[in-house]
This record gives C-alpha cells, structure tokens and sequence, in this order.
C-alpha cells in the first residue's frame, strides 16, 4: 500500500502549492493566448475564436482551479474551528484529482498553450510533488476515504453556515423531504404542471420574497442583498426536485433584480410587492430560436402603437411561460441592427395564468399569444415554452423603466441575470446531494456476489469522488455567494457555474451506474436525477458560451 501523509496541516500545504503552480502555467497560458489575439493593445473576439479549444480548456481548468482554492479554504477553516481529518483528506484528493487533470490537459497539447513541456514536467516533479500525488490518487487511498464516507453515512461536515441561514436550509430541507420529494416522481413521469400543494406553502413561507427588498414588501433588507440564503433555499428545493420545485425563485429574483435595476419608482411599487407573494407567477422571455446566448441578436419587434407597442415574433424556452401571469420580454424598439444591443427594450407583459401544455390569449383588438410547451428529457413541472406574439399589445406604462427605458432592456436584462449562474450551481448541488444520498443507501443494502456494493473498492472509489465533489461544488457555491453580497464575485460564479454543471452529470451517471438495471428505471429517483442534471450545462448559459464568451475572454483580457 502506498504511503499517505496523515498530517492535515502538510497535506493541505503542499496541495496548496501545487494547485498554485498549476495556476501559474494557466496564467502564462492565458498570456500567451492573449498575444496571439491581440490587435494593437485589444483583444480581438474573432482572433480569440481561432482558439476555441484551447479556450474552452483553459476556462474548465482554471474553474476547477477556483473550486479547489475554495475547498481548501473551508479546510483550513474547518481546521481551526472544528478539526476533522476526514474533510481535509476529501480536499486534498479533490485538489489532487485537478492537478492532475489540469496537468493533463497542458502536456496533451504544449504548444497549443504556448508552454513548454518541460515547464509542466516540473510542476509535477517539484521535491516530493510526484509522492504526493501518488499518494493522494492511489486506489488505497480512495478507498479508505471511500469506507470513511460510508460510516460516517454521506456527513460532509459542517457547513459553517450562520444562525439566519442555517435555520433558513433547516426549514426548507424538511418541505423539501416532506412535501416536494413524495411528489416529484408523479410530477416527472406524467410531465405534470408543478401541484398547488408545493406552490401554496412555499408562497407562505415567503420564497418568492427573498429576492425582494423588505420596503416593497419582501424579505431582504433594504441595504443588504442576501445572495447566500436563496443559494441555501435552491440548494434544499433542488434536492427534492430540480423541476418542481428547484427553479421557482429565479424567475421572481431575475425579474425583481431587473426592476430594481432600471424600473420607475411606481412600477416598482407595483409589481415587487405582487412578485414577493407570488400572485402572479413570472416567467422569462429572451431567448430566441436562432439566437440562444446571443441576447444581443434578439429580433422580436415591438412597433409602436397608440398607447403603447405592439409585439411581433417568437421566443422559445420561456421556463413556466404557461402558468406565468406576468412575462419580462426582451423585444427590439428599433428596427437598425446596428444598434445590436442599444436597440433592445423590456416589457413586462400580463397574460392569464394557465395550467398544462398549450395556452392562446386573444385581444380585444386582434393580437394573439400563443404558447406550446416543449418536450424535454428531464427538468419537468415548470414547462418551457415556444411563445409566439402576433400584434399583442403592450402599454406604454409596460415598458420597463418608461420613456427612460427606451434602448436599455439589454442591460436590465443583465442585471436580471447576475444572480443566475450561482444559483444553477446551487441547484446542481442540490441534485448531486440526492443522488449521493440514494447512493450510500443502495450501496449499503444491494448485494451483489453475497456483499453488498458498498464493501467493494470500485464503489467505494465512486462514493469518495462525488463525496469530493459535492463538497468542492458546495463551498465555491457558498463562498461566491457571500461574495456577491459584498458587491463581488462575478467571475467566480461563471467558475461556479461551468464547474458545478459538469460535475453534476458526471456524478448522477456514476448515481445511475451503483444503481445498474434498476437507474435505468425511470421508478427510481436516478434516473430523474440523471435527466435533470443534464440541463444544468446549458441553461443560464450553456457551457461553452460560457467558457469561451465569458471566462476565457474575461481572463485573456486581464492576462498579463
């Protein structure tokens, strides 16, 4: 058996140095991309898109980077507040694995990244860099943590929440095992609109409030947004159903975020209170058929009329659009398509509530919208539409920020969005936590071979990586958070976001796979979690705009 460094202290040290090396070869490699796509002293975005691959590589590497700096932070805190040698081994594994990987990634290709080869070999050949990874990536070694994981029944250790959050995820975890989990697997198989009996009790609780400021009737203080607490909440819903009840709070935040960004003081009188209660529902109009990520493409036309604007075009994968009594639709007030984003508006578009697949709202004057719900693998309850506007009539006191508003639905459109990355990785969080929960059970009572699955080394391998990366998604998720309270953090959440959405599909496949035949059954909870996680990758950004438009081009820019 390969010797493993017991001694926390060292083992999260020196995989702090090695996760700094790491970074610094990331950073020339991000210099050196940078001179290849500079023209004069900028970088040119279609010079930058001749790198595509290196790009996006880069981008995943460095968010697993971000991941692991967090990890090993919590660690170190954890250290001093409650030592326990079981969460710095989990860190150090997690950190060892994206070394590895990352190391991996630049001596499959140097040149591409502008590296030498012999700069990698000595990162990984500094004084007893080799023995450490050796070490920390022996099958031993992950077995052991593996069996740690399954006495200590899937406890990740403290969380190190405050008393306000903690007692926020403690009610919210119980709705969530109480009410929405014996729900969700009716709700998924019978494709079902999300039941009254989930949505009445979380509009009690206040859920669509927490993004909403205490003034105009919600419940965030005025002078302190509370990123961190709706993190806790998705994280809980989420667990117990990614599509009944894990996404309800974004729509209320992305819209509320929006008004407070650029509505007049009387819209916001208006709505932010209604929006804080949920009566209406809401839901997001912006993506279109040909223009996915591309906000700036947007053509939906909004034309003029007396009184107000008359909305022709489509929008597509508007999430809950159906049972949304109130739409934010991003729309085009003027024709010249040079104008690309400067030409955009919002509206805030009223329609009756309707339940199911289909709906068609007919105006008095002739304008229609009509919506019909796309069918999907997973992520179901909430529905997302096609929506097609046919001379629909808006009023003028509709367009978001009135006359002020003219033109800068783009960034009102932004401010909406803020907050979105962070919370898909929240949510991813909360999908892996069931699918680790169901895991350690089925290992613990299936048996195979007269064992049960968990006595064998290869699952106990798979439960010690999802135990890693659960926690590693956790904390960036967590700390990123707190950050965007203190007005930071916008780059770390793209990390988060990027980073949590593929270890999410990774760990529920490995879910499905301790669970053989039987993932395979849509009568398991793995099979929807598998389904589920498969959209976090793409929506709220799908992972290579994200990597190559936002990360990569974020980082070449600020590269040195």
């Amino acid at each position: 058996m390969t010797d493993v460094p017991r001694d926390a202290g060292h083992m999260l040290e020196t995989s702090r140095a090695l996760l700094s090396s790491t970074r610094q070869l990331i950073d020339q490699a991000l210099s050196a991309l940078r001179a290849n796509c500079l023209e004069g002293e900028r970088v040119s975005p279609s010079l930058l898109d001749n790198y595509q691959l290196v790009s996006y590589e880069l981008a995943v590497s460095w968010a697993e980077c971000t991941a692991a700096d967090f990890l090993l932070n919590h660690a170190e805190r954890l250290r001093d507040a409650a030592p326990d040698e079981f969460i710095s081994r989990l860190a150090t594994l997690f950190c060892a694995e994206t070394v590895s990987a990352g190391l991996n990634r630049l001596r499959t290709r140097p040149a591409d990244f502008g590296l030498d080869a012999a700069a990698i070999d000595a990162v990984s050949d500094a004084p007893g860099a080799r023995a450490f990874l050796a070490a920390q990536l022996a099958a031993a070694n992950i077995g052991e943590i593996g069996d740690q994981v399954l006495q200590r029944e899937g406890d990740l250790g403290p969380d190190l929440l405050g008393e306000h959050h903690s007692m926020m995820r403690d009610t919210f975890r119980r709705f969530a095992d109480d009410v929405v989990a014996p729900l969700a697997e009716e709700v998924h198989r019978g494709d079902l609109d999300i039941p009254d009996a989930i949505l009445e009790p979380l509009k009690e609780m206040g859920l669509f409030g927490l993004s909403i400021p205490e003034s105009y009737g919600g419940l965030q203080a005025d002078d302190q947004e509370d990123t961190l607490g709706m993190i806790v909440v998705t994280e809980e819903l989420s667990r117990g159903s990614l599509g009944a009840a894990g996404s309800l709070i974004t729509r209320p935040e992305i819209l509320a975020r929006a008004l407070l960004k650029g509505g007049s003081e009387e819209q916001k009188q208006h709505w932010l209170p209604q929006l804080a209660v949920g009566e209406p529902l809401c839901a997001v109009a912006v993506t279109e058929p040909n223009y996915g990520s591309d906000v700036a493409g947007v053509r939906l036309k909004a034309t003029p009329a007396e009184g107000g604007w008359v909305l022709n075009g489509a929008k597509t994968w508007c999430t809950f659009g159906g049972k949304a009594g109130l739409l934010m639709v991003l729309a085009r007030t003027d024709p010249d398509p040079a104008l690309a984003h400067r030409g955009l508006s919002m509206f805030l578009v009223e329609k009756p509530s309707h339940p199911g697949h289909a709906f068609e709202v007919s105006q008095d004057g002739g304008g229609s919208l009509s919506g019909r719900a796309i069918a999907t693998i997973g992520y179901r309850g909430m529905h997302s539409f096609e929506l097609f506007f046919d001379d629909f009539f808006v009023p003028q006191q509709n367009m978001l920020g009135g006359e002020d508003g003219l033109g800068k639905g783009f960034y009102y459109a932004m401010a909406g969005f803020s907050g979105g990355r962070i919370q898909t990785a929240a949510r991813a969080v909360g999908v892996m936590r069931a699918a680790f929960e169901r895991s350690l059970s089925y290992a613990d009572e299936r048996v195979v071979f007269g064992h049960p699955i968990g006595d064998y080394q290869l699952t106990r391998i798979k439960l010690a990586r999802m135990a890693a990366l659960i926690l590693a998604c956790r904390q960036i998720t967590y700390d990123v958070a707190a950050m965007m309270d203190a007005g930071a953090g916008d780059m770390e959440a793209s990390a988060a976001k990027l980073f949590a959405g593929r270890a999410a599909e990774w760990l529920t496949r490995e879910a499905l796979q301790i669970h053989g035949g039987m993932g395979y059954a849509e009568e398991t909870p793995v099979s929807r979690y598998f389904a589920d996680a498969r959209v976090l990758s793409i929506f709220e950004g799908a992972e290579e705009t994200l990597a190559l438009k936002v990360i990569t081009r974020a980082l070449v820019e600020n590269a040195q």
